[in-house]
């Protein structure tokens, strides 16, 4: 009996690897799909082992389960590696604007110290300035999400105002827009000269380095530009 119980559990333990050697639809009566990667029915509950964790569903929701056509292996986040990614990805949806582009910016800005201060007094990741963090909304400046949403925020007016030229608006970051329309180009100041060129070759690093199916992580591409 010991025996044939073992055999049951390395028979079970070998359908569950055969199954997340490649994926599957479950189709709920709702319409949707899930991938799955593998999954147990326990009763009238089916366990689904998903690509971010997993998941318990009533078999009454299960229509259908198929195997996926070309099973493709989940590619790794391009934020994967970086600080405070999730904030990152959240207001780079929220305001359309490139997640690569606000990950160079913190890069220059603050090398992702979120207490970081300026001899300018700019603050945080993302340096916003006291009064224009005020304008944005935020509460407590050195607090990563508020920082990055509002900093995100500020460079999706800077796009817009300059036509998602990435040079303008970058320098107009670094020096502000009255800079901008008073040169009406990128003021000759060492400093911002710099800085635009530090921020675009973190940029275009990251976008280099990514698989070219993946494409901008968010709404609107910049254009690089004068």
């Amino acid at each position: 009996m010991r025996i044939t119980r073992l055999a049951i559990v390395a028979a079970f333990t070998l359908g569950i690897c055969a199954q997340a050697a490649r994926a599957e639809y479950v189709v709920l009566k709702s319409g949707q799909r899930l991938v799955v990667t593998g999954y147990q029915l326990v009763g009238e509950t089916y366990k689904l082992q998903l690509s971010g964790g997993t998941a318990e569903i009533p078999a009454t929701e299960v229509v259908a389960i198929e195997p996926e056509e070309i099973f493709h292996s989940t590619p790794k986040p391009v934020l994967a590696d970086i600080p405070y990614g999730t904030f990152i990805s959240s207001a780079a949806e929220h305001h359309g604007v490139d997640a690569d582009l606000i990950v160079s910016v913190i890069t220059a800005e603050s090398k992702f110290n979120p207490k970081a201060i300026s001899r300018k007094n700019a603050r945080g990741l993302m340096q916003l300035l006291p009064e224009t963090a005020t304008r944005l909304g935020v509460k407590n400046i050195f607090d990563p999400q508020e920082n990055i949403e509002a900093g995100t925020k500020y460079l999706r007016e800077l796009l817009d105002r300059y036509d998602n030229n990435l040079i303008l608006t970058l320098a107009a970051y670094n020096a502000g827009p009255q800079r901008i329309d008073q040169f009406k180009t990128v003021p000759p100041y060492r400093e911002t000269i710099s800085y635009v060129r530090r921020v675009q070759k973190t940029y275009n690093t990251r976008k280099k380095s990514q698989p070219a199916s993946m494409g901008p992580t968010a709404h609107a591409t910049p254009k690089s530009g004068n």
